[in-house]
Parts: C-alpha cells; sequence; structure tokens
C-alpha cells in the first residue's frame, strides 16, 4: 500500500491517471508539443539539461529530445505504469517514480511543469515552487491553465482535481532572484498545432 501526500496524488497515481495515458499521445501531440517547446524555449537559447516534474510517458521530453538532440533528461512520475514506459525512453535511473514533493534534488540548466500544477493541492503548492527553483541552475518552464484569482473547477466529473490561478506570478513572487523572460498562451483551437489553452512563462535565475 503506498502512502499519498494528498487525495490528489492518489488520484493520478491510480486508475485515472492510467486512463489518462491513453488520452494524452500520438503524432498530433508530439508535433504539437514540438511547436510549443520551439517557442517557449526561443530565449533560452541551447539547453544541455532538463527535469520534468510530473511527466507522464514522456511526450514532452520526446519534443524536446529532438530539439535538443543531445539533452539530459530526468523526470518524475507518480503512476508506476506511466513511469514504466518513461523509463524505457530515458532510462530507469533518470526517472523517479513518486511525488514530487520526495523526489531527490538534482541540479539541472531547466526544471519544467507543464499542466501538472492545475492538478496539484493548493496546500502543497509552496512546496512543488521550492523543487522547482532548488532542481534549476539557470530556467524555470511554467505551462499551466492561468487564472488572475484562485479558481476550483470541476474535472471529468471530479471536484478538487483541478485548480486554476496565476502560478507563475506565485512562483516569481517567491523567490528575489528570478526574472520573467518571456511568456505567451497556446490555443486548442490551433488549427495546425494544437495545446489545451496553456499560457506558459519561461523564467530565469539571476
Amino acid at each position: 500500500m503506498r502512502n499519498f501526500n494528498t487525495e490528489q496524488e492518489k488520484f493520478w497515481a491510480e486508475e485515472f491517471g492510467t486512463e489518462y495515458i491513453q488520452r494524452n499521445q500520438g503524432a498530433q501531440l508530439l508535433a504539437s508539443n514540438l511547436n510549443f517547446f520551439s517557442k517557449a524555449l526561443q530565449q533560452a537559447g541551447k539547453i544541455t539539461s532538463c527535469k520534468e516534474f510530473g511527466a507522464n510517458i514522456g511526450m514532452n521530453l520526446k519534443a524536446l529530445k529532438l530539439l535538443y538532440p543531445s539533452l539530459e533528461m530526468k523526470a518524475v512520475e507518480i503512476n508506476p505504469i506511466a513511469s514504466d514506459t518513461l523509463s524505457q525512453m530515458i532510462g530507469k535511473e533518470n526517472v523517479f517514480n513518486g511525488s514530487i514533493l520526495d523526489c531527490p534534488d538534482d541540479k539541472v540548466e531547466l526544471t519544467i511543469i507543464k499542466g501538472v500544477l492545475i492538478h496539484i493541492n493548493p496546500d502543497v503548492l509552496n512546496s512543488i515552487y521550492q523543487k522547482l527553483y532548488t532542481n534549476s541552475s539557470k530556467f524555470i518552464l511554467i505551462a499551466e491553465y492561468y487564472n488572475p484569482s484562485p479558481v476550483s473547477i470541476d474535472y471529468r466529473g471530479h471536484s478538487n482535481r483541478l485548480f486554476k490561478r496565476d502560478f507563475a506570478g506565485e512562483f516569481l513572487d517567491k523567490f528575489d532572484d528570478l526574472q520573467l523572460i518571456d511568456y505567451g498562451f497556446s490555443y486548442k483551437r490551433d488549427p495546425a498545432f494544437p495545446q489545451d489553452d496553456i499560457t506558459w512563462f519561461l523564467i530565469k535565475k539571476n
């Protein structure tokens, strides 16, 4: 029996998280991700290492590897089935199967969280922000649903499973050596490269 820090972690580690895998893969998503990261990381220049928090089966990392073929990749993923698939792609030694709150710290050039903070219990957000900050030596990319004030929205018939707020703003306010260097929006109705209405923020450590 695994222990979880929050009810949201249990939700994603078990059946619902496994079902999510089938809905979020394929050639179209890979193409959209490639377009997304080419824009979101344009001001970062060449990236040599990254760590993704909540990587699922690695669709974001696949796109990043196409952009940066020599990229060293690490990942954190709570769902064991997704983690196994991810391990086959980037090596088991580079994947932590468990909570972001419990993962070891590994300093990389870029830390990434995309479509994950929205599913985190708000009570532990500050600890997640700390992980994003501590593990990065240079850049942090936050890509989530945005709302100027915190709101909770039903998610596929479940309550307290999706939250919107100004995640990047809170992150910037928490640490005094950060600089916002780029930001943008990706629309779900983009005719070529749709993303799920994600607002992204590229932040640099000074």
